[in-house]
């Protein structure tokens, strides 16, 4: 059985669709993260960096329980675990991940200085504003261009960068993002969308 550990956040939706996906059995343990639960001794034994989400696995690679943190590092050991969502060959591997390492690192901090500075900011801060949409764009424009002549984002078939990717487009409107300037991410936000688990998993944890 696996426990997660999380919130309806961008990051968070990442696990919780992928564990509909792959159709493992799962409890869930919200991390409310507006009442800073990351911060608690408990949760802070299972992520060092006090960010949501994380996982233990009682049926480890040994058997023996293990707990993973940082979104990206659990969709892994997740696609490896069931043997699924991620290409075998190495080539096809290879694709899949440096798709996932963009999201980790561009897709992901830039969209989510857009939404601080666009939602949560005390005041308006032109140049950060400036700064993080026109980058927020241009991954959007990478995004569209790798999806002209193809259905999902790598090696031909829906995967991990998938997953991971959804969620924070699934945020266009807090980025201020009209997808209609973007008619391929568009159509293929609009195919993920439609996946019953991605649907359930979007609603991980329930909130009150």
């Amino acid at each position: 059985m696996i426990d997660l550990y999380s919130w309806q956040t961008s990051n968070g939706r990442k696990v919780s669709i992928a564990l509909e996906e792959m159709e493992l059995p799962y409890n869930v343990h919200p991390i409310n993260i507006g009442a800073d639960d990351q911060f608690t001794d408990a949760f802070t034994a299972l992520n060092p960096n006090q960010k949501i989400p994380a996982i233990t696995d009682s049926d480890g690679p040994d058997g023996a329980p293990i707990t993973v943190f940082e979104s990206g590092a659990i969709l892994l050991y997740l696609a490896r675990k069931c043997g699924r969502f991620l290409p075998r060959d190495a080539r096809g591997e290879i694709e899949t991940l440096q798709w996932l390492m963009l999201q980790m690192g561009g897709i992901g901090p830039i969209f989510g200085q857009v939404h601080h500075f666009k939602r949560a900011a005390k005041e308006p801060v032109p140049y950060a504003l400036e700064r993080y949409g026109k980058e927020c764009l241009r991954l959007y424009e990478v995004l569209d261009k790798r999806l002209a002549d193809r259905q999902y984002i790598a090696a031909g078939e829906y995967s991990i960068a998938d997953i991971a990717i959804f969620p924070w487009v699934a945020r266009y409107d807090w980025q201020e993002v009209d997808l209609q300037w973007f008619e391929n991410v568009k159509r293929w936000y609009e195919l993920i969308e439609q996946r019953p688990a991605v649907q359930r998993g979007l609603i991980v944890p329930r909130r009150p």
